[in-house]
């Protein structure tokens, strides 16, 4: 890792990202913090094309600053969204500088914004770790979650009701057998009490159904005849 003077305001620490640069004081808006600076590699030279890392800065159609080397501190500057930095690129002089946009506190990790093409080629495949991104990930996570929650809570209400209609149809169906069973009893002991009155129609033995009745034979023919001899 490469020797920062202490009269610099800031000193490389680790960030979310693996390494990054932090503000050791007070950097105030407007402030000239680190030029980001490397060999130049122009375009029309063949063997400058097959060079490729993540720390090739731009700065016109032909030139490209090539910052991998140690010395260039500037490369510990992390990316971000919603930066407090940007850079200050002078295509003449071929220069880029890197300024403060916005007060910069002490221990606040220092930050700018990398671009369109750098953002869709290394940082939007693995997902971009600044604290803008963060923040909304972390709010869509409990947005999820609220929802998750809340049709768990819709699904246990739902289950529930039906639970408790069940159960009064249940109740209302036992109390239907009971009033039946109930409205039978007093019927048949109204026939019974007509009975016992001899007000209700009599019912026929199985033996009075069947046995034709007996005629009553006199008791003494011999003296029914000598009475009517007499008579006569």
């Amino acid at each position: 890792m490469p020797e920062i003077s202490s009269s610099k305001p800031y000193r490389i620490g680790r960030s979310k990202t693996g390494l990054g640069l932090f503000a050791t004081q007070k950097i105030k808006k407007g402030t000239k913090i680190i030029r980001y600076f490397g060999p130049l590699l122009d375009s029309k030279n063949k063997k400058h094309d097959d060079i490729d890392n993540k720390y090739l800065f731009e700065i016109n159609n032909r030139w490209t600053i090539d910052g991998s080397t140690r010395k260039n501190i500037a490369r510990y500057i992390n990316h971000a969204c919603r930066p407090n930095a940007e850079s200050d690129v002078n295509s003449r002089k071929r220069k880029v500088i890197i300024r403060a946009i916005k007060t910069i506190e002490p221990g606040e990790e220092i930050n700018y914004d990398y671009g369109t093409d750098y953002f869709k080629i290394f940082l939007k495949p693995i997902g971009c770790k600044c604290d803008h991104c963060e923040k909304k990930r972390a709010k869509k996570r409990a947005e999820e979650r609220a929802e998750r929650l809340k049709l768990k809570l819709k699904a246990e209400k739902k289950a529930a009701k039906q639970a408790e209609k069940a159960a009064r149809k249940a109740t209302k169906a036992a109390g239907k057998a009971k009033s039946s069973k109930t409205a039978k009893k007093p019927l048949s002991a109204a026939r019974a009490n007509a009975h016992a009155r001899g007000t209700g129609k009599p019912t026929k033995t199985k033996a009075s159904r069947t046995k034709p009745l007996s005629r009553v034979q006199p008791r003494n023919t011999a003296k029914a005849s000598t009475r009517a001899k007499r008579a006569s």
